[in-house]
């Protein structure tokens, strides 16, 4: 996912403005976990190969180096969805908590991010061009690239919680907004080059709760925006709720028959749903 966009704010009010969202996504996310009985962390989750606990366990690694302890390398063994470095380099947190009880990970959790929160309240960032703490600046991260991208991290993986656990809810939140916001941006890439829509297309997506976007493909076959003033007829509109658009945007499972109303060309369109999935 790209960096943040241009506001009125300064950088360090936007910044600061995603800190206060991914601390009310950890509160929010650390709640949901203190209710999940014993018999239920070994519960899958639309991410393959990883139950409640791994959703859990995966959270307090990342939330963990973000407040400066180091990371633990070990072997993942047989993981054929850790796919990539990332992937390996996130199942290594997974496999290092597996033994570790539900309430470990919460406490780690809590711990973590209260400090790292601390820190980030005690000196603000005020670039987000600066690089990344640790090992998020090695892989070229910038401070507004993590901090944009940990609200969108944490909140989905209390959906992942929710949905394996059948306890829908904190839809409607600060976070829900944010997350759902920024995947939408994707929309030109996924029609462009995902779906492969070919040079002249316009696909319009409707998310309730949010204003639509609209891309475009040029001549070149490079997906982009439509500007404000552009008076462009989309060839397919898809229209969905927030949930069911973070579900195929987060590429965790596909939409019911019932989910998305599309309007246009059918083809074009299910070639876009089946192409949303944008995070790892």
């Amino acid at each position: 996912m790209g960096d943040a966009q241009t506001d009125p704010q300064t950088d360090q009010q936007r910044l600061s403005a995603l800190v206060a969202v991914w601390w009310e996504a950890v509160d929010s996310f650390t709640r949901v976990l203190e209710h999940v009985g014993d018999d239920e962390w070994s519960t899958p989750t639309d991410l393959p190969g990883w139950d409640v606990h791994a959703v859990a366990a995966h959270t307090a690694h990342l939330e963990a180096l973000l407040a400066g302890r180091p990371h633990d390398d070990v072997e993942v063994g047989d993981a054929p969805h850790a796919r990539g470095m990332m992937g390996q380099f996130t199942e290594q947190g997974v496999v290092v908590r597996r033994a570790e009880p539900g309430d470990a990970l919460i406490s780690e959790i809590r711990e973590a991010t209260t400090a790292r929160h601390t820190q980030l309240l005690a000196d603000p960032p005020a670039d987000p061009s600066a690089p990344a703490p640790g090992v998020f600046g090695a892989i070229g991260w910038t401070t507004g690239l993590l901090l944009r991208n940990r609200p969108l991290d944490v909140w989905m993986h209390e959906q992942d919680v929710r949905r394996a656990l059948g306890r829908p809810g904190n839809l409607d939140s600060a976070a829900a907004i944010h997350s759902a916001d920024y995947l939408m941006e994707s929309l030109p890439f996924v029609v462009a080059k995902r779906a492969g829509a070919p040079a002249g297309s316009v696909v319009r997506l409707e998310v309730a709760g949010h204003a639509p976007v609209t891309a475009v493909v040029g001549n070149d076959g490079r997906g982009r925006p439509a500007t404000p003033d552009e008076a462009v007829e989309p060839v397919v509109t898809l229209s969905m709720d927030r949930e069911t658009f973070v579900v195929l945007a987060g590429g965790r499972r596909a939409a019911g028959p019932d989910d998305v109303r599309l309007t246009g060309d059918a083809a074009l369109g299910g070639r876009v749903l089946a192409a949303m999935g944008v995070t790892p």
